[in-house]
Formats: structure tokens, C-alpha cells, sequence
């Protein structure tokens, strides 16, 4: 079973949306970042929305089935994963 490909936590500590598919399954991952200063992120308070949908149609002209907030943290990542697999 391949699994769904989610970039690093870095990517979305810099404050980068990301989107995907697998087979019929779409999704949208944007992180909510918190800043301690200009360059550090807290992690802490920091989190990551994920969105998905089932179908052809891009994010603007779909209706969500399901949306979760994660931790920003490699395990939040790896649940974010493992959530998206489970409803593909």
C-alpha cells in the first residue's frame, strides 16, 4: 500500500499550504503558525489544519468531508497521514 506523501514538518513551519491526492481523495494541509520572534516558530502553539474531499473538482468548488487541527509536531504530521489514508 503506497502512503500518502506529506512534506516535512519545516515545509509547513515556514508557513507553506500543501495540497494532494490519491486516487479519488483530495486534500488541503495549512499550518497556523505562531512566531516567537521574526525566525522562530512556536511549536507549541503552532497548529495544522488538514481538509479533504472525494472527487474532481479543485478545493475552491468542493464541499469539505472532513476537517481535523493537528499538533505542529512530527507526530501531529505522521496522524495527519495516517487520518488521510484511513478515508481514501
Amino acid at each position: 500500500m503506497n502512503e500518502i506523501y506529506l512534506p516535512t514538518l519545516h515545509t509547513f513551519a515556514m508557513d507553506n499550504i500543501f495540497t494532494g491526492s490519491k486516487g479519488n481523495l483530495r486534500f488541503r494541509i495549512v499550518p497556523q503558525v505562531v512566531k516567537l520572534n521574526q525566525k522562530e516558530v512556536n511549536f507549541e502553539e503552532s497548529t495544522i489544519l488538514a481538509q479533504f474531499w472525494h472527487g474532481p473538482l479543485c478545493y475552491e468548488k468542493s464541499t469539505m468531508e472532513g476537517e481535523k487541527t493537528f499538533p505542529m509536531t512530527e507526530e501531529g504530521r505522521l496522524q495527519i497521514q495516517q487520518w488521510l489514508q484511513e478515508n481514501v
